[in-house]
């Protein structure tokens, strides 16, 4: 099979949030059936749908990958369980680590289970902004290029951090 480019989300803003990322981009690296590519810095957002919580920090890694989506993302879920996370509360509220499939090559799906590309994707400033680091121009399928939502999350607090999920690897393929 054929290898797809993921794109991954990954935030946190629980239990030492930075260390939180990083260990979720080692194991990015192990799934089987996958190759980990570009990941950009890490940046910290301000909360988006419920504020009352410390800020998160957020990134995005490309992942090439010969698993089909639905498989991927049991294993995304499955990292995200193992590093603590619980889906209890606010939708939107704090947690360890949150593993987004924000986009699955050009496919467009829409099950109980996953949406691609992901559906707020172009409203979130802390998904955009690292998308730009690593893949200027990108075009999000059905929606437009990256480029063009930026103007609308200027006001989200979005601040790049001068620090890498796996320093030395920022801006390479493998």
């Amino acid at each position: 099979m054929a290898e797809t480019v993921a794109i991954i989300g990954l935030g946190s803003n629980l239990d030492d949030p930075v260390a939180q990322l990083q260990c979720a981009t080692e194991r990015l690296a192990t799934i089987p059936g996958c190759r980990l590519g570009r990941c950009s810095s890490l940046y910290r957002t301000t909360p988006v749908g419920y504020d009352q919580q410390p800020d998160f920090y957020n990134a995005v890694c490309q992942l090439f990958t010969s698993l089909d989506p639905q498989q991927l993302l049991a294993l995304l879920q499955q990292i995200e369980h193992e590093q603590g996370r619980r889906r209890e509360g606010h939708r939107y509220g704090p947690r360890t680590l949150d593993l987004d499939l924000l986009l699955f090559g050009e496919d467009c799906l829409d099950t109980k289970d996953l949406q691609l590309p992901h559906p707020r994707m172009h409203e979130r400033g802390f998904v955009l902004y690292p998308l730009q680091e690593i893949m200027p121009g990108l075009t999000i399928p059905g929606r437009g290029s990256v480029t063009e939502f930026l103007p609308g999350v200027t006001e989200q607090g979005v601040e790049k951090l001068d620090l890498e999920l796996l320093p030395g690897r920022a801006g390479t393929k493998d």
